[in-house]
């Protein structure tokens, strides 16, 4: 944790900054187990357990009364215990303290020491070890060597593999050595396989088209695996797998809070607790549920009555304009006709819903709320047209049961006090699990190698087996360390071992046909290894790693694969005039042009048809940070150029903190104002006197055009030297992972990122003010929040090829954005391409808003 030698503006010896995260993370580590007796109290008083305690409990219930252990020594005096491999250091005792009392005790344990591969859940091969040796005067020893399963080759294969463990079973006469003795494979010529493609995509590729001439050849899909270390390749893998017509069986753990079916129910839910506290507040969840697939509301419809609520705001900000209000304006009018669309009857069904659910809040059971909804809503009747009903009924089924078991500790809980449990679990990236399977009666099974275990087929194929996956792979961080002496008992070479298991159980599900593949080059194209169990089958065996090419007509193929569904949603809301009228007298701004850039979905409900956005914690403490600073460099117009002094910067924090008060829950609110309490005054003693005078703040441009575009912007500050102006823009937000955005375009990110776009555009718009006559030298970030106590700012280099860059992109999005060119960017992560992929469930193109085809 130090310097060796001398390294940039570090002196040797001096301490690194991993010093620093190392302490943070053992000081958390450190309160955690001062509030452990506290957290055990307050089980103990809510008269609850959790899974270890009821093993625990019950051998301190056997320390502490003789006669209490001797009664259920005496009921249990045969004891068979299976997978022994597998059992935990206290089960493990408990078996210990059942037989203790016979020096021969009559116990039967089954067990294969090499597939033992729950060391996460506490289970230790060392249990098996120390059992064989414990007892081995008196141990009766079976060894099953003769094999059912697999050819002789597999499990030779397998056998070279698993002699690099010295954590083994060894005793007297042992012999490991397994025969096949199955008479399909006695004899078979049949060798494992070990592949390496060029890339994860030739992996992928290759395997989808193999295995579909399997099964064009007559082989049954269930005798076909594909196992993976990684949930995230085999799911990437078993889509593709969808696409080309190849039946699946998998089971895989789903969060009901980000499961699509599920989202909705929560985000209906948390709307009604919006409305209940804050009326007229929730806009930006109401714009989402207008186009939940249980109200048939035409996706035109819902955009033209955001863009009338926004432009009613704009132009009437004294009275209050809401989606809300809208919708209960039209669900008003008497006297509908046969000429009144589908729409407009489910835009009043769903206005009288919401009424009717907002009042019944007050006066209804959770309970009773959440079946109103499901049945009022149409949502019960809805799941049980569905083809998908046994998945969207299991959904909702234990989100209930989740809402029940919250009422049953409080009964008295209320639907905003739901809605923040729900928030404590995402805040906290914990999750309602529920075990979906896709199940086919002849599908191909997808398994991770713990999840195979038991199991046999006739091809397997154990994908993505890079070191990197395997022996390298870094242990996801949690925030706190253990020291490293909790673990003295298990070095790395044990955990080498538990992983050589974990490979050894893959392979050995085959029976007749192994392929072992790897992909050489990342998505980077940076070099991939082979994991070392690969090498050490390898030089134990004539087996050689094959590079067998794949044909450009199979690599073309899997590419159109993955474009046949919404991997790139788009959308054909709005008619061709409509957003015309939108577009007329439109002027881009950065953070357009970054939102077009990010995805055009984005920009089109964000920035086109501007669906309401909520306030939200980060958001509003951000925007009250901006008015306190602005409220102090426009103090200097007023006190003799001189800034006003710290209580009253911090009182405009709080007054806008307080103005806004709906963005936050009690907790939050309190913990940003502490917040914001702290580090402020912080920030304006370290830059009071060092504060340029001559500024302007909140400096709007407009009506600038550059190469054709007309382009606009709100700069938070500009410092002037003369005609030389120095942009800075306020960033509330972690530096450390702002970074990345201040990056120029290269290999990783050809767009570059989003701040360095941000120092450009605001250069190209300050020079191109014909107003104006100013030239920007540089451009600022400050940020308010400190990294280790240390406040930033971050100039950004502008080159003169930047400019020409941003010029291009402005150029190029204002181009499409004309072209109504509103597909999505497809990224797994992006909101709105979830939101599009969630409820539009096929592409409409919408000609001049007369006439819809079906795509052919």
């Amino acid at each position: 944790y130090k310097y060796a030698k001398k390294y940039l503006n570090k002196e040797a010896g001096s301490l690194k900054p991993k010093y620093t995260e190392l302490c943070e993370k053992l000081t958390l580590l450190k309160a955690a187990v001062h509030e452990y007796p506290r957290y055990q109290r307050m089980m103990q008083d809510a008269g609850r357990y959790d899974y270890d305690d009821m093993i625990i409990w019950v051998l301190d219930a056997f320390k502490k009364d003789e006669n209490f252990l001797l009664n259920y020594q005496e009921r249990y005096q045969y004891i068979l215990v299976d997978e022994y491999q597998d059992t935990s250091g206290a089960q493990n005792e408990l078996i210990s303290m059942l037989i203790s009392y016979w020096e021969n005790p009559n116990i039967f344990v089954v067990g294969d020491d090499d597939q033992s591969i729950f060391r996460f859940q506490g289970a230790n091969v060392q249990n098996i070890t120390d059992y064989s040796s414990r007892y081995a005067d008196a141990l009766y020893h079976v060894m099953l060597t003769d094999n059912y399963r697999s050819s002789q080759h597999i499990l030779d294969t397998a056998r070279v593999l698993i002699e690099h463990n010295t954590e083994r079973v060894s005793l007297p006469g042992l012999s490991k050595f397994l025969l096949s003795k199955h008479e399909m494979h006695i004899g078979s010529t049949i060798l494992p396989e070990i592949k390496a493609y060029q890339s994860q995509f030739h992996e992928f590729a290759a395997i989808t088209d193999e295995v579909a001439q399997l099964i064009e050849d007559g082989v049954s899909p269930e005798e076909i695996a594909v196992i993976y270390k990684e949930h995230r390749s085999g799911q990437e893998l078993a889509r593709y797998f969808h696409l080309k017509g190849i039946p699946v069986n998998t089971k895989r753990k789903v969060n009901i809070l980000t499961e699509p079916f599920g989202q909705k129910i929560v985000n209906l839910l948390r709307y009604l607790a919006i409305e209940n506290e804050f009326p007229f507040n929730g806009d930006e969840l109401l714009f989402q549920i207008m186009h939940y697939d249980f109200y048939d509301i035409a996706p035109i419809d819902a955009a033209k009555i955001s863009v009338e609520v926004t432009e009613a705001q704009r132009s009437n900000y004294k009275e209050k304009v809401s989606i809300r209000l809208k919708i209960q304006q039209i669900a008003a009018k008497t006297g509908l006709t046969l000429f009144d669309t589908e729409s407009h009857k489910q835009i009043k069904r769903l206005s009288d819903d919401l009424e009717f659910w907002i009042k019944e809040a007050n006066n209804l059971t959770l309970q009773n709320l959440f079946e109103k909804i499901m049945v009022r809503g149409g949502i019960l009747a809805y799941i049980l047209k569905s083809p998908d009903k046994t998945w969207l009924m299991q959904v909702i089924s234990s989100l209930f049961n989740f809402l029940k078991e919250e009422t049953r500790k409080k009964p008295d809980l209320k639907l905003g006090d739901f809605i923040g449990l729900i928030d404590l679990l995402e805040e906290n990236d914990l999750s309602l699990e529920l075990h979906q399977t896709i199940f086919h009666q002849q599908g191909v099974n997808f398994l991770t190698c713990h999840g195979s275990k038991g199991l046999e087929f006739e091809h397997v194929y154990l994908i993505g087996s890079n070191s990197k996956v395997w022996e390298k792979k870094k242990s996801r961080s949690m925030g706190y360390k253990l020291p490293d002496t909790v673990f003295s008992s298990m070095p790395s070479a044990n955990h080498e071992e538990e992983l050589r298991r974990l490979f050894y159980v893959a392979i050995t599900r085959a029976k007749k046909h192994l392929t072992i593949s790897f992909p050489e080059l990342d998505t980077k194209g940076k070099d991939l290894e082979p994991t070392v169990f690969i090498g050490e089958i390898l030089s134990k065996t004539d087996h050689t790693i094959v590079r067998e090419p794949v044909s450009d007509a199979v690599l073309t193929e899997f590419f159109v694969l993955q474009f046949t569904e919404d991997d790139k949603p788009s959308i054909g809301l709005i008619d061709t005039e409509y957003v015309n009228q939108l577009l007329q007298n439109y002027s881009l701004s950065v953070t357009h042009l970054n939102n077009y850039l990010d995805c055009p979905l984005k920009f089109y409900f964000q920035n086109l048809i501007m669906v309401p956005s909520g306030k939200n914690e980060t958001m509003t403490f951000g925007s009250a940070v901006h008015w306190a600073l602005n409220k102090l460099f426009r103090s200097l117009q007023d006190n003799g150029n001189e800034f006003h002094g710290l209580p009253q910067f911090l009182k405009d924090f709080e007054w806008y903190m307080k103005r806004n008060r709906e963005a936050f829950t009690d907790e939050q609110f309190k913990r940003r104002m502490e917040y914001g309490e702290k580090i402020l005054p912080e920030f304006y003693n370290k830059y009071l006197d060092t504060w340029e005078k001559i500024t302007v703040t909140e400096y709007a441009i407009k009506q600038v055009e550059v190469d054709g575009v007309p382009i606009k912007g709100v700069l938070d500050k500009l410092e002037f030297h003369g005609s030389q102006v120095n942009v800075v823009d306020y960033k509330t937000g972690n530096y450390e992972r702002a970074k990345a955005k201040f990056a120029a375009p290269n290999e990783k990110d050809p767009l570059g990122g989003d701040y360095w776009r941000q120092a450009v555009f605001y250069k190209i718009l300050v020079e191109n003010d014909r107003r104006k006559n100013w030239e920007v030298v540089s451009t600022e970030f400050d940020f308010i929040e400190p990294v280790k106590e240390e406040y930033v700012k971050h100039k950004v280099v502008i080159r003169p090829e930047d400019i020409q860059v941003v010029k291009s992109q402005i150029k190029e999005t204002f181009g499409r954005i004309q072209n109504h060119e509103f597909t999505g960017c497809g990224k797994e992560d992006c909101s709105w391409c979830g939101f599009v992929r969630s409820n539009f469930r096929k592409e409409v193109d919408v000609v001049d808003g007369v006439e819809e085809e079906e795509e052919r």
